[in-house]
């Protein structure tokens, strides 16, 4: 087996076992957001899968369902273009990664490989918090800088 069949193999196992039927766009999409390991927009989704003549509102639907499901994080990053990708953990309260922005371009970066340390302040407020579910940078990449 290659390595494209094994990918749609997992594609296939990752979407019955959230219960969704395992159809061409949602393999598609998934094997897609596996493949890019960074966010993207459904115009991204689209232009990357326009050969394969997949519908907007198909796709559109696809990324809400799979994010429904569990499978995708839905970002919502202030910039008024909801982002999808894949989740590392089918936990939605876990905090996986941060996420850089550049405020110049709107290059969108997961920063795996980035060790972040937040301390919390001391009292009440700290109990008041909550659960950090995500961490959003914004700055200058290098190409802007």
């Amino acid at each position: 087996m290659n390595g494209t069949e094994t990918d749609t193999a997992w594609a296939k196992q990752a979407l019955r076992d959230v219960t969704l039927r395992a159809t061409a766009a949602r393999v598609a999409v998934l094997k897609l957001l596996a493949s890019k390991g960074v966010p993207m927009s459904h115009s991204e989704v689209v232009e990357s899968l326009a050969e394969f003549g997949f519908d907007q509102s198909t796709l559109f639907r696809c990324l809400n369902e799979m994010a429904h499901a569990g499978l995708l994080s839905r970002l919502d990053l202030g910039d008024h273009t909801r982002r999808f990708e894949l989740k590392k953990s089918s936990d939605e309260a876990e905090f996986t990664h941060a996420h850089f922005m550049c405020v110049d371009c709107g290059e969108l970066q997961c920063m795996d490989d980035y060790s972040l340390q937040i301390t919390p302040s001391r009292g009440p407020r700290r109990n008041n918090l909550g659960t950090i579910t995500e961490i959003m940078i914004r700055g200058h990449c290098g190409q802007c800088n």
